[in-house]
């Protein structure tokens, strides 16, 4: 990759990066302007590889939505529903605990759980619902709720934020998720999600939460009305904060999907852009480890996988049902399985880890190592179950 930046008019970066000094926001910017992919891709991939080296990762994870169901009317957003909306979901805790008893049955290691801010249920529900699911076994990693959704959570239990925190790790939270960051920028929050809590209110939650000994993933969409200056505006208060606490495990930049929203959108975030601002994250972001490529949101497994050359170092998980991008019109599959996640990562000339929610491996898989063996009857088992939830959850 260094030959690519030899005439390239970002070598004075890329000797910046080699050198491990920190880049400014104005560097980042120029980042972003430049047309250089092939240099921008050599600077990511030297950091990235100062920073966990040629290893790369998924999860067996699978999500679920609890319900769709939001007070608030985010412009962006093509998930949430009224009460009065036909095509509205909302989930028992006895049915949760049915969906994660038939994943774990295919060997997850972790359930990603968010819903809308919904309107009654009361705050019983949420840690009733993780108890019962830290009693279905004690080893399956609780990766819960957003920053916005931990505020409501909150306000609906007229606790305090750290109050309502303790009481979620108790039941049996484990990390937070990191949706809700949409972008920093107050005029472009406003114009994307009014009525949404801003910036500050979603950093203090896992600011609070990190002091608790808590760790947690963070996002930032983009593509939609935000200038590249929001972009990195957005990049330094995530950096702000990591300097401050320690306490994020990995970096998710989420491309924005237009269709069934209010936020017109003649030309969403083209592959250009998903790797140029993967790299750039990865260059600026340099008190994080990890950076996800979600597969979902960048239109499959493939351009994620070539995101592992411009400074993505995780592939995201196996899921097995997502909801909010595809009602926002991503075509992506509804799973993947382990065996073609190690292939992608082989691909890319990466070594394929398992990891944890903490992104802590699990099992490094060597050349000769293959999970072909059981991926046949996993694959037909994690689609059959897809399926069947999918057509459930519509009422099909």
């Amino acid at each position: 990759m260094q030959f690519f930046v030899q005439q390239s008019p970002l070598r004075d970066l890329y000797e910046k990066v080699s050198e491990g000094a920190r880049i400014s926001e104005e560097d980042a910017l120029r980042l972003f302007e430049s047309k250089d992919l092939n240099g921008l891709g050599a600077i990511a991939d030297l950091a990235r590889q100062k920073r966990v080296g040629r290893r790369a990762s998924y999860i067996v994870n699978r999500y679920i939505n609890y319900s769709n169901y939001c007070i608030l009317s985010c412009q962006f957003c093509s998930f949430a529903r009224k009460k009065r909306d036909a095509d509205g979901f909302q989930f028992s805790i006895e049915e949760i605990v049915q969906k994660a008893r038939e994943a774990r049955s295919l060997g997850i290691t972790e359930l990603h759980i968010v819903g809308g801010l919904h309107p009654s249920l009361p705050f019983s529900y949420y840690t009733g619902m993780l108890k019962a699911l830290r009693a279905l076994d004690p080893g399956l990693q609780l990766k819960c709720f957003t920053a916005i959704e931990v505020l409501h959570l909150a306000w609906l239990a007229r606790k305090s934020v750290p109050e309502t925190l303790q009481e979620l790790k108790e039941a049996g939270l484990d990390s937070l998720t990191g949706g809700g960051a949409e972008i920093f920028r107050k005029e472009v929050r406003s114009a994307i999600a009014k009525g949404k809590e801003p910036a500050d209110e979603y950093l203090n939650v896992h600011r609070l939460w990190h002091q608790m000994g808590g760790r947690s993933t963070c996002t930032m969409l983009y593509g939609h009305v935000e200038k590249l200056e929001d972009r990195v505006d957005h990049l330094r208060q995530l950096r702000e904060l990591q300097d401050e606490t320690h306490g994020f495990v990995g970096f998710v930049p989420l491309p924005y999907h237009p269709d069934n929203n209010e936020i017109p959108v003649d030309r969403p975030p083209t592959g250009f852009d998903m790797l140029r601002t993967m790299a750039v994250s990865r260059i600026y972001l340099d008190n994080f480890d990890h950076l996800t490529a979600y597969w979902v949101g960048m239109g499959g497994l493939k351009p994620a996988q070539l995101a592992l050359s411009f400074g993505a170092d995780d592939l995201h998980g196996t899921i097995l049902e997502e909801h909010i991008f595809h009602m926002a019109g991503a075509h992506t599959p509804q799973l993947q399985t382990e065996t073609r996640m190690i292939e992608a990562i082989r691909e890319a000339g990466c070594i394929p880890v398992q990891r944890n929610t903490f992104y802590e491996p699990i099992k490094v898989w060597e050349q000769s190592e293959s999970a072909a063996g059981a991926a046949p009857a996993q694959e037909l088992q994690a689609a059959a179950a897809a399926a069947a939830d999918l057509r459930r959850d519509h009422g099909q």
